[in-house]
């Protein structure tokens, strides 16, 4: 099945998504409802046990979002008194109750990274996969969820080291930070990760749904930590500093092939204000 730039297979359980928008997978208008639609279908078929999320483009999983739809949100939003679409998309990943699996085999970004943050297991192909929440850098702040998530997998320091440092985070670094669960050599990822989906898939799956609820009633108000962390996203929009940054980064070739490859790079040559 195919759904604009996202493929769908299934089989014996495991629902495999393939990521295909060339040319950097971004998260705009196509790829965003696609995504969000998917996840949604997902959590309500019960013939599908574990889910798993990767990319046809062998540099990118999913860049980041558009920076040209952040430049037109509106900056004078009242607080938030429920997630916003994008919060929401991401949490149906993180507790639907089947298991989801991101395989990064690329460099993913921004809300590429808080997708990928979303899904119960993260797998990363060593010498290939980068990791990179470079929003500070754009007078912004992750703002789809990765503040909440990273802050709980490595922890308040690491956390800040790459919320507010904007750079280029290797496959060994996210796994020895517990940003992923396993960083393997490229033609190891996929004998692991289809063993392990199958594994899961394999199991009575009200097992898994009630395995997993337990493990999620351990992470405490999230909601809530969603919500203020939208309210904080938005109110960046409209400070000068803010829309100097996003214009400086469309300018220096942000969301083009070559300055995606060089994400940390081109983070740390922003004006600052």
């Amino acid at each position: 099945m195919t759904d604009g730039p996202l493929h769908l297979e299934v089989a014996a359980g495991v629902a495999t998504v393939t990521i295909d928008h060339p040319p950097i997978n971004l998260f705009d208008l196509v790829l965003y409802p696609a995504m969000s639609r998917m996840a949604e279908a997902l959590a309500a078929d019960n013939a599908v046990r574990v889910v798993v999320l990767r990319s046809a483009n062998p540099e990118f999983f999913v860049a980041h979002f558009d920076v040209t739809l952040i430049q037109r949100l509106p900056t004078d939003t009242p607080p938030a008194t429920e997630l916003n679409a994008f919060h929401r998309m991401c949490e149906a990943f993180r507790t639907m109750p089947k298991a989801t699996i991101a395989v990064v085999e690329g460099r993913v970004g921004g809300g590429g990274s808080e997708l990928a943050l979303s899904c119960d297991i993260r797998v990363a192909a060593l010498g290939r996969a980068v990791f990179n929440q470079p929003e500070v850098a754009l007078g912004i702040l992750p703002g789809g969820s990765g503040t909440v998530r990273l802050s709980r997998l490595v922890g308040r320091s690491r956390a800040l080291e790459v919320i507010l440092g904007c750079d280029d985070i290797d496959a060994a670094t996210a796994e020895r930070w517990g940003w992923v669960n396993r960083a393997l050599a490229p033609e190891d990822v996929w004998p692991f990760v289809d063993r392990l989906a199958r594994r899961i898939a394999g199991f009575p799956p009200h097992a898994v749904a009630a395995a997993k609820a337990a493990v999620l009633r351990a992470e405490k108000e999230v909601v809530d930590d969603l919500m203020a962390e939208g309210d904080a996203f938005s109110a960046t929009l409209g400070h000068p500093d803010t829309v100097a940054a996003l214009a400086a980064f469309m300018d220096r070739g942000g969301q083009t092939r070559e300055g995606e490859l060089r994400l940390g790079d081109l983070a740390g040559e922003l004006p600052a204000g």
